[in-house]
């Protein structure tokens, strides 16, 4: 949230946390800084996230998404989100040929 205030972007101002997570500017923001970054310290294309979601719900032992010890428990969070990972690749332009 503070970081949302501090941005100077008056979109994302009196948001919600959970707007904000929903917010497509939001997202295409911090999209633009991780590739920025990745360029920035010498990180290939395939070692760049094309796409990102943002969870406004965190992972807990109460919703199945980690044990008691806040291990993260693989088979549920794939099941969980599979949807929306199947959504983001499929939303993803196809890569250029190298033909």
């Amino acid at each position: 949230m503070k970081w949302a205030e501090d941005s100077g972007d008056t979109s994302f101002s009196g948001l919600d946390f959970n707007a904000l997570c929903k917010s497509e500017a939001l997202r295409v923001t911090i999209l633009e800084e991780i590739k920025k970054y990745a360029k920035k310290n010498g990180l290939h294309g395939f070692e760049t996230p094309k796409a990102i979601y943002l969870e406004s719900t965190q992972f807990s032992v109460e919703n199945g998404l980690t044990t008691p010890t806040f291990k993260l428990k693989r088979p549920q969070l794939r099941d969980y989100y599979q949807a929306k990972i199947d959504e983001l690749y499929a939303k993803m332009p196809p890569p250029p040929s190298k033909l």
